[in-house]
């Protein structure tokens, strides 16, 4: 496995990004930083991380022929790949946040975000960034922020944590090759934040409503029953967990 390290950098996965389309990277390839300056989370938030404090680093990924279709596998297998190593540490109240956040609690520990470059009906490759709180302890513009060592009160080796996390990545990406898709979807369902549970949401036009989390389809909308006992699905950028 091809691991480069960098002191600092704007964005890992951008940087990643550029280095495949340079020339072509080996399955696996991963980008560290101490330090990133432009860190990014999904729809275009930014995540901010204390320097030499936190796990910041990206990951290419390629799985041969894999259809569009089943992009979201992807979240369901990085997502549970985090979430396995953190329950190893003993991290508590663990849960996966839709599409792809890590909570304790109800407090963020870990954002993903997956970029896909496609083409037609393939994924020809997919870059996985990680950001992770391991021992910083104070988030001055996060407040619904935690980070490992909150709970275990004490540091983290960041290197043994990091090779943790992609020996799991690459466990969980078997899944997908060896064509696991329910066992996938039903580990990712298992342990999904507020499922079948009574929940306010903020559709797109920030209309407040109550649902209960059903499911997540392969496409990776999420499935609400609504108050009148109706399944919708809703994309990414087309519900929000209310803040109440």
């Amino acid at each position: 496995m091809k691991i480069i390290k960098l002191s600092a950098i704007e964005s890992t996965n951008s940087f990643l990004k550029n280095l495949e389309k340079q020339s072509t990277q080996k399955n696996f390839t991963t980008v560290i930083a101490n330090i990133q300056t432009k860190g990014r989370g999904q729809l275009n938030t930014s995540w901010h991380s204390e320097p030499f404090k936190n796990l910041t680093f990206s990951t290419l990924i390629k799985i041969n022929a894999l259809k569009v279709t089943r992009k979201f596998y992807l979240n369901f297998a990085v997502s549970l790949a985090v979430f396995e190593v953190l329950s190893e540490y003993k991290i508590p109240k663990l849960k996966i946040k839709w599409p792809n956040d890590i909570l304790s609690g109800n407090r963020k520990i870990c954002g993903i975000l997956i970029e896909n470059t496609i083409s037609k009906d393939r994924i020809v490759y997919s870059v996985i960034g990680i950001g992770l709180n391991v021992n910083q302890e104070h988030f001055e513009n996060a407040v619904m922020a935690t980070s490992m060592i909150h709970h275990l009160k004490k540091e983290t080796d960041l290197e043994k944590l990091f090779m943790s996390i992609l020996k799991k990545i690459k466990k969980y990406v078997t899944y997908m090759e060896n064509k696991k898709w329910e066992e996938l979807k039903q580990l990712y369902l298992r342990n999904l934040y507020k499922i079948n549970t009574a929940t306010a949401f903020l559709d797109k036009h920030q209309h407040l409503f109550m649902g209960i989390i059903r499911n997540v389809n392969s496409n990776g909308k999420l499935v609400i029953e609504l108050e009148n006992a109706s399944l919708k699905e809703f994309d990414i950028k087309e519900v929000i967990f209310a803040k109440v």
